[in-house]
């Protein structure tokens, strides 16, 4: 924490270095820097008063530098021994003799000079090349060695001895002039704030300002300004190297004036004259890398130094993300149907460190990369993926809900590249057996290439709220993008993420492993299919079946209303969205209530919606084949017991056939009924929807005629039907399905009306007679 001109409040460590070279460690504040600079004075003219050498061999010149004029009484700091001196002398020449008879010189105290002798350039080498592999050799070793050079063991040791004492003397050396060299760093910003604090200056006029008249909350103010300039000017800079800008095309950093000098970067002096690159990489492992502020408590504060951190880590996600999308076998093997392809667990950790920490042990992971083309250019696409309305409608199956926190960077020169924004989303299946997955996560766009793209998301929950348990880790996903010659785009989708796999129930786990529920594989195929809907609508041309005969305003408004209705069904299962209330959850059944305004799309009252998922014997194409059958609709469609539906216009909203919209009218008798039934089915091998809702005839021409779909009230009801992927069942070629059955109705017409149980059972009674119904149309009872 800082004080008010920038000083921290606790103390710091100024190391300076004698001329002899004995090292100082004084504690002050910055403003004690008078009584700093009189302890290193005494200590100098300590050191003068001994000039007699205490070691004037040359080996132990190298091991114990620059202490020779110290003296005796300099090294032990005043605590003279004359014994402990005779035997520092003692070891030396023991050390020093390693290459004579040491025998001789222990027991003989002859005044004699004793022969020494220098070890031979071959010798020397061996040695230097058996310290770089074990710099501690045992006695065996130490024999080995020696025999082989010709030396004594006891040579051989005392030479290992004065390596390791060079080598820890060389770092005590580099720390040192470390120490020193910050010591005088922060001496000079200590001179330049007093300074700037005596003569401080006017940013308008440029006269002298008094401080006198300036109140202490406007200086406060002043200091924090200026610090968020400088960190400003320090995201500017970060972002223009990544984005392979000059420094000359991102805003020059502030200069050194009088406020600068007194308010360094991140809150601590002494770092704007630093002119050091700015660290990109991330090796979080399971730490921070020290150039990464601490996050608040509470997380809830988005600050400059924050923001820094989420620039950094989007960074390294959007790396990360285009090595996984370049890189081919042994990392990525084919797995799934089509174009799903799996990740290499093992090959990956070779290569990637976890950019958000270690994965908890109790968490399974899921990690899959799929290609294809798409009916949009990329500029458009990712004009989507960075507007979360248009992100939601692009994935209406895939996304609860979404939400942008903050923008951290709105881009360069109006476009999305280097756009960074705070996001967070409620993922989903239609199923009540699987709960949402709530994220928080940063989402980044950069542009890779003339025309290409890259958005990479990267979860920041474990960041912002510590050890809080999350159920859901996002690891870098997203998409490349790449412009294609024919209007497509060359999408590759990218899906890790890492979860808790016991929320789930196990029905759904081996599911969800495979990666179809949540993968890049299902990812993909909902963007295609939806934009092949934009494109229907943008232009007159029809995909497929079309036996509408819908003017295109027509066709507009019922593709709106029906992407609404799936919405709502999705929603009705497991989102939050519309704010449910948990009513009941118990056998495979979920019940939930919500009142509504009118204003939501659903009728003014009490809404009841309940849902369950049970397993069917059949593959998920021959179940979706009856359920869209109008003929065999009469077996779990009570609307139809009167007779089959008669269809009055169905048309195709993609290239595939089991991606249509229909118009069902529910009587016999089609000329006096006053109801229809809107139908919309999406599917693909991975999966379907089959949703449906009844519509008064009248709203119903109105929306026909290009009329607006948002007034018309709808409450929805389907299935959602997927693969159960059990290994016995044989995946989903002619294995089992995971049939999942939603109703909404409407309890009361008053919000405020209490929900009876009458009401509950009313609706399981529903659900089972559904149930019961679809059995015995196939077969399986």
């Amino acid at each position: 924490m800082n004080s008010f001109w920038g000083f921290p409040s606790k103390s710091r460590s100024f190391v300076s270095e004698a001329s002899g070279g004995e090292k100082m460690v004084a504690d002050a504040s910055f403003s004690s820097y008078n009584n700093i600079m009189s302890t290193a004075t005494n200590a100098m003219s300590l050191q003068s008063s001994y000039s007699q050498p205490l070691f004037t061999t040359p080996p132990l010149s190298i091991a114990i530098p620059k202490m020779e004029n110290l003296g005796e009484m300099g090294l032990l700091r005043g605590s003279h021994n004359s014994s402990l001196i005779g035997r520092l002398r003692e070891d030396e020449l023991e050390s020093e003799g390693g290459s004579g008879d040491e025998d001789n010189a222990t027991h003989s105290k002859s005044s004699k000079k004793k022969k020494y002798h220098r070890h031979t350039p071959f010798q020397i080498q061996e040695l230097e090349a058996s310290f770089k592999d074990n710099p501690h050799p045992d006695e065996k070793s130490r024999l080995e060695l020696g025999k082989r050079l010709s030396l004594d063991a006891k040579q051989v040791k005392f030479w290992f001895q004065n390596r390791r004492t060079q080598m820890k003397t060389q770092l005590e050396r580099h720390e040192n002039s470390i120490l020193k060299h910050e010591n005088d760093k922060l001496r000079i910003e200590n001179i330049a704030m007093r300074e700037a604090m005596r003569n401080p200056m006017c940013e308008n006029c440029g006269s002298p300002a008094i401080l006198g008249d300036v109140p202490i909350e406007q200086q406060h103010l002043m200091i924090e300004n200026a610090r968020l300039k400088d960190e400003l000017a320090r995201l500017h800079h970060l972002g223009g190297k990544f984005l392979g800008r000059s420094n000359g095309s991102m805003p020059p950093l502030p200069s050194n004036s009088s406020l600068d000098l007194s308010v360094g970067r991140n809150g601590f002096s002494g770092l704007n004259s630093l002119d050091h690159g700015i660290p990109l990489g991330l090796d979080f492992g399971n730490r921070m890398s020290n150039s990464f502020p601490a996050m608040p408590p509470n997380g809830n504060m988005i600050n400059f130094s924050n923001k820094s951190l989420f620039l950094e880590l989007a960074m390294a996600g959007v790396d990360e993300l285009i090595k996984l999308a370049q890189l081919d076998s042994p990392l990525w093997f084919r797995s799934l149907e089509g174009d799903g392809e799996s990740l290499n667990l093992e090959e990956y950790a070779k290569i990637f460190s976890p950019c958000i920490g270690v994965k908890p042990s109790d968490f399974a992971t899921e990690a899959t990369r799929a290609t294809c083309n798409v009916m949009i250019n990329s500029t458009q696409l990712v004009e989507a993926l960075m507007d979360t309305k248009q992100w939601t409608e692009l994935f209406p199956w895939n996304i609860g809900s979404a939400s942008i926190l903050d923008i951290i960077s709105p881009g360069i020169a109006g476009s999305k590249n280097g756009m960074l924004q705070l996001m967070q989303a409620e993922f989903q299946i239609p199923s009540p057996l699987v709960p949402i997955r709530p994220v928080k996560f940063v989402r980044f766009c950069k542009q890779h290439g003339e025309d290409s793209w890259a958005v990479a998301d990267v979860s920041i929950d474990t960041l912002l709220h510590g050890n809080v348990h999350v159920s859901c880790r996002r690891l870098p996903s997203g998409c490349i993008v790449r412009d294609m010659a024919n209007g497509y785009s060359k999408v590759t989708w990218i899906e890790h993420t890492e979860y808790d796999e016991s929320v789930a129930h196990p029905l759904y786990r081996p599911l969800l492993r495979s990666g179809i529920a949540f993968g890049a594989q299902k990812w993909s195929s909902n963007m295609r299919r939806q934009c092949e809907l934009y494109a229907s609508l943008a232009s007159s041309a029809a995909f497929g079946v079309d036996h509408s005969a819908l003017s295109p305003s027509g066709k507009r408004s019922i593709m709106k209303l029906a992407q609404r209705m799936t919405r709502g069904f999705c929603s009705g299962i497991c989102s939050t969205v519309d704010e449910w209330e948990l009513v009941q959850d118990a056998d495979n059944t979920k019940l939930m209530t919500r009142k509504s305004s009118g204003n939501s799309g659903a009728p003014p009252g009490v809404i009841l919606s309940a849902s369950t998922t049970v397993w069917m014997p059949l593959s998920p194409q021959h179940l979706l084949d009856f359920l869209q059958d109008e003929k065999t609709r009469s077996h779990w469609d009570v609307l139809s017991q009167d007779g089959p539906m008669q269809s009055m216009l169905r048309f195709s909203k993609g290239r595939e056939l089991d991606n249509n919209i229909s118009l069902l009218r529910a009587s016999a008798d089609a000329n006096q009924s006053d109801v229809l039934i809107l139908q919309e089915t999406c599917g693909d091998a991975l999966g379907a929807v089959v949703v449906h809702a009844a519509v008064p005839a009248a709203e119903m021409d109105v929306v026909m005629n290009g009329g607006d779909s948002h007034a018309v009230p709808v409450l929805p009801s389907g299935f959602a039907i997927f693969p159960d992927c059990f290994p016995e069942g044989g995946g989903n070629k002619g294995g089992g399905s995971l049939l999942s059955i939603g109703f909404q109705i409407l309890v009361s017409n008053l919000p405020e009306a209490r929900l009876t149980v009458e009401s509950v059972n009313t609706v399981k009674s529903l659900i089972g007679r559904t149930h019961r119904g679809i059995k015995g149309g196939l077969g399986c009872n």
